[in-house]
């Protein structure tokens, strides 16, 4: 058990969830983006094209203002892409490649194993703010073909060096709303506004999405997204914003990043019912979940904004049994 509790130490600090089974140690392979572009014009290269296009402009296939009602499945007019950047291909932009390779995978915040149909359908509750979409309908179909092209050459089980999100050091502070607020007007109101509400493509109602997305308000992700938690927005702004800056040249340091992310997330948000249902094993509970129940002795206040280093150590103690 104490290899294991180191492994969920450096788990925990790059936002997995580490899973109750025994841990093995996985193939990595490096980051290689395939040539979609390069797919023959067949049934196989449309379907994977078209998955890319739904990942690229989500908001016009299933967006909330789609000429067709049965498909809006997502509430906000967000794309795939807006967290996934560049479609999935940008390293360490929450990327896709070899993401198919690693499904059926178990997932903590529903203590069971999820399809890579059951892990699209939860970003489309949660980061969309919708609904589920049909297993076996059109764009399902489409996103798991271009999915499974993202993983082509990539055994089961691989990880590829690139995926996800970078490490970030954890601050021994709690993150400052405050102080984000200054980051923020600094660095990142000239592209989501003052008002934290983006650039439209054109005007409300024609499901053109936005230039610069919405970060709070009504048509931006929901509090149950992963993006909700300051330690997760954390790493994706360091790591990717503002716009132009990638994981080899970062503009904010930690400090920054973790007040700016405070900052956004302390804003109105569509709300996700029942999220305190997630994490049904409570030992997987992540420490910037802010919704109950709350690991003895911590606040809520804390579980949002921190520090977090006290509530790792007790959730360490929790995975070790002591």
């Amino acid at each position: 058990m104490k290899a294991l509790g180191t492994l969920s130490m450096a788990l925990l600090a790059t936002g997995f969830v580490l899973a109750p089974h025994p841990v093995h140690a996985a193939q990595t392979a490096e980051w290689a983006v395939p040539d979609v572009d390069a797919l023959p014009n067949d049934k196989f290269g449309k379907l994977v094209r078209r998955g890319r296009d739904i990942v690229n402009r989500t908001f016009a296939h299933v967006g909330p203002e789609v000429a067709d009602p049965a498909k809006r499945y997502t509430g906000n007019n967000l794309s795939c892409s807006t967290c996934h950047l560049d479609a999935g291909t940008r390293k360490f932009g929450n990327g896709f490649v070899g993401t198919f390779a690693n499904y059926p995978q178990y997932r903590g915040r529903e203590d069971d194993i999820q399809s890579i149909e059951d892990r699209i359908n939860g970003c489309m509750e949660r980061s969309m703010a919708g609904k589920p979409m049909p297993v076996d309908g059109p764009e399902m179909r489409a996103m798991v073909a271009y999915f499974k092209f993202m993983s082509s050459g990539v055994p089961v089980g691989t990880q590829v060096a690139g995926t996800g999100l970078p490490k970030i050091a954890i601050i021994d502070r709690p993150a400052d709303p405050v102080r984000g607020k200054e980051v923020y007007t600094q660095y990142c109101a000239s592209c989501h506004g003052a008002e934290g509400q983006g650039v439209r493509v054109g005007k409300a109602g024609d499901a053109q999405g936005y230039v610069f997305p919405p970060l709070w308000g009504p048509d931006s992700y929901n509090n149950g997204a992963g993006m909700a938690r300051v330690i997760m927005a954390a790493r994706f702004i360091k790591y990717n914003m503002p716009k132009g800056v990638t994981h080899e040249t970062p503009i904010l340091d930690d400090e920054q990043a973790f007040d700016v992310a405070a900052y956004i997330n302390s804003h109105t948000r569509p709300v996700k019912a029942n999220l305190e249902a997630d994490f049904p094993n409570r030992k997987n509970k992540v420490v910037d979940a802010f919704f109950p129940p709350y690991r003895e002795g911590f606040t809520v206040e804390q579980h949002t904004y921190g520090p977090f280093k006290p509530i790792i150590a007790a959730r360490e103690r929790e995975l070790n049994g002591k």
